[in-house]
């Protein structure tokens, strides 16, 4: 039977959104088949199922989403009563549930819905679609006293209607107040009460949505400037001196047109990042000239410039009257509402009370699900040596939001600031390094030119080498500052593992430094090695590789199937080229007869039942592998891209094994996606050893 999870509230402005996407999360971490239902809606399409539809790259039909709109609904309960439309939307409800193992619906959001007695509505369909029900409660602007009054009145409610109360979700309550509301609710209700502070940057409309809004023309900025969040206003009416001493981080700069002096000197103070703003709207329609708006662009690229035909006083009532919103478009308000729900919410338990069915299959989605989840489950901190470049800031500032790890970003410590501010990013939390003034290069000039002294490095040429990034950057992880290291999306490879194998060197197991790629087919996850690293292995290596990905698998959750690919299966073919597969194989049985591995074994054989039912019947391994081992880089490289593209698999990687602690190479290609999953599988890869604050924690 389809499980089906109903999110709804008690009235308008609970941000309950940030609930569902947290829900969603949920329940695509478990689970591939995952439906969404809304019975009622404004109007099509909805901004939130498109947002649920890009970020989990829903296939369903978006005509099946919706149950019919609110004057539909309006319209059939007057004429027909109430029972006749719950009748109607039960029966498009089904319709849903034959395609899916688990419905997220979406409750009425009460906002001008002219249906009488919402919350009794919600709660009937509820209970008519069979759904467990998740009430949320609006917090914002109340005390403790009527925020604790009003969510058990809310949890009474839904009880009495007969709904099956899975949890609460009291949000946007005032930070000073959330620790002792959670206290209180803990105590008096009998089922777990989750309280979210508010957070101003998911209220803040973006740039863009304040031009949409208010149809503004936009004379300067780029998609990054205009995606950034007005946290405030700040209107410009004084002399220069005053206005910068109003100004805040990441407000919107509303000044009349014709005053060029507070255009230039907004930007200049954004461009010095003393603060950096979201940028300016100028009223009146009025425009600088262009000596003006020329200088405004090279001040401050990107940085969006708003004109409107309005006054200030009736521009400023239309502003404070925007709230942001989740959708499509705003990517970044994702990422920080999926923070504060996994902040703040017990995931593990409210994903056990769901109790979603499982499944074998694992999709590419759920597999990075799971990756950031452990990395999250022991904090490590990461240093990522390109900290200027716009992806690995990105990266970034989603890794940070989500609780995945800590972060260092090395680079110079004013450029770092000013490209996150020029690209509205926050990384508050994150240490900036510069190696070239760090107190650090001493020391580790001196500890490099220790360890190449037999290169002849003396501590005068160390001390040129480590104010390199990836060099700084691996030094770090060899003196336990960091957990591991991941660059290599403006750095070429041999820039990337070069300082990893002059310092960190291989681990004493290991005869070598190899790769995998984690390939995320449609329903499975294959491991492919080596692409990446080594052209041409023999016999000894390719047995070396083999034991390596094996272990890198079973890390990951993938239970290790070898196949030791050749261009012949078994026994029917012979030359150089299979012998050394031939010879790899056995070296690794003998090594580690606790392994499944076939080889040499072609790759029809290694991966399709039927195909090696007729080659190699018997086999445990052919048909099902699931670690696949090629006998050289070109072979492997091209292999693993024309899968990645041709079959539109998700390629997680390369991912270093052999090392002693873990460094891991980007794509130079590599998406924000990219770089955020390869950090998180290096804090995984960190977990097996010691982290500094391991040590901290045990010191005496």
């Amino acid at each position: 039977m389809t499980r089906s999870v109903y999110v709804t509230g008690i009235d308008r402005g609970d941000g309950r959104q940030v609930v569902e996407l947290g829900v969603m999360e949920l329940l695509t971490r478990q689970v591939d088949r995952v439906g969404v239902f809304r019975p009622l809606v404004h109007h099509s399409p909805d901004r939130l199922f498109e947002l649920l539809r890009a970020r989990y790259r829903l296939s369903q039909d978006p005509a099946t989403v919706y149950g019919m709109d609110y004057h539909e609904a309006s319209t059939l309960q007057a004429e027909r009563g109430t029972d006749e439309l719950v009748s109607t939307l039960v029966e498009r409800f089904h319709l849903v549930t034959r395609d899916y193992d688990v419905v997220l619906v979406l409750g009425t959001d009460f906002a001008d819905t002219q249906l009488p007695d919402e919350l009794a509505l919600n709660a009937r369909l509820a209970n008519e679609f069979g759904a467990s029900v998740i009430p949320v409660v609006g917090g914002r602007r109340q005390t403790a006293e009527s925020v604790l009054a009003e969510t058990r009145n809310a949890y009474r409610a839904y009880e009495n209607l007969g709904c099956d109360v899975l949890a609460m979700v009291t949000n946007r309550v005032g930070p000073e107040d959330r620790d002792a509301i959670a206290g209180s609710l803990a105590a008096r209700l009998p089922v777990p009460c989750y309280v979210v502070p508010d957070e101003p940057a998911l209220a803040a409309p973006t740039v863009w949505q304040i031009a949409q809004s208010l149809d503004a023309t936009v004379l300067l900025g780029d998609d990054s400037g205009l995606a950034r969040d007005a946290l405030d206003f700040v209107f410009g009416g004084a002399m220069l001196p005053n206005l910068l001493t109003a100004l805040t981080p990441g407000c919107l700069v509303v000044t009349p047109g014709d005053r060029a002096d507070l255009v230039i000197g907004s930007l200049a103070a954004h461009s010095s990042g003393t603060p950096p703003i979201a940028g300016l709207l100028l009223t009146l329609d009025e425009r600088p000239g262009e000596a003006i708006m020329t200088l405004a662009d090279r001040l401050a690229p990107g940085t969006p410039v708003l004109s409107v035909p309005g006054y200030s006083f009736p521009t400023a009532e239309q502003l404070f009257s925007l709230e942001g919103k989740l959708n499509a478009t705003t990517p970044r308000k994702a990422e920080t509402a999926l923070g504060l729900f996994e902040r703040y919410v017990d995931t593990g338990d409210l994903l056990t009370r769901v109790s979603a069915p499982s499944t074998d299959r694992v999709t590419p989605m759920m597999f990075e699900h799971k990756l950031l989840e452990r990395a999250r489950s022991r904090m490590r901190r990461i240093v990522l040596p390109e900290g200027t470049e716009p992806r690995v800031l990105h990266a970034a500032e989603v890794l940070l939001r989500r609780g995945v790890c800590d972060l260092t970003l090395l680079g110079p410590v004013d450029q770092i600031r000013k490209r996150a501010a020029d690209l509205g990013i926050d990384l508050g939390g994150a240490q900036l390094t510069d190696p070239a003034t760090s107190e650090l290069r001493d020391a580790f000039a001196e500890k490099y030119a220790q360890l190449r002294a037999h290169k002849g490095v003396t501590v005068e040429l160390a001390y040129d080498v480590v104010s390199d990034v990836n060099y700084f950057g691996t030094l770090m992880v060899q003196e336990g500052l960091a957990d591991g290291m991941v660059s290599g999306s403006v750095h070429s490879t041999a820039a990337t593992i070069r300082p990893a194998f002059e310092i960190i060197k291989t681990r004493p197991d290991a005869g070598i430094v190899s790769s995998v790629f984690f390939m995320c087919l449609a329903d499975r996850v294959l491991v492919y090695g080596d692409c990446a690293v080594n052209p041409d292995p023999d016999a000894e290596q390719l047995a070396d590789i083999a034991i390596q990905s094996a272990a890198t698998a079973e890390q990951f959750g993938v239970e290790p199937r070898i196949a030791m690919l050749s261009y012949s299966t078994g026994t029917s073919g012979s030359g150089a080229d299979v012998d050394k597969v031939r010879e790899a194989t056995g070296l690794v049985r003998a090594r580690r007869p606790d392994l499944k591995i076939e080889g040499p074994i072609q790759y029809d054989a290694a991966v399709e039942p039927t195909v090696a039912a007729t080659k190699l019947p018997g086999s445990e391994v052919a048909g099902q592998a699931t670690v696949l081992v090629f006998p050289d880089l070109n072979t492997g490289n091209n292999t693993y891209k024309a899968v990645q593209r041709s079959a539109g698999a998700i390629a997680v990687g390369p991912v270093l094994q052999g090392l002693r602690k873990p460094v891991n190479d980007l794509s130079r290609g590599a998406l924000v996606s990219d770089i955020v999953n390869t950090v998180a599988i290096t804090a995984i890869q960190s977990q097996s050893t010691v982290s500094p604050a391991d040590r901290k924690a045990t010191a005496p």
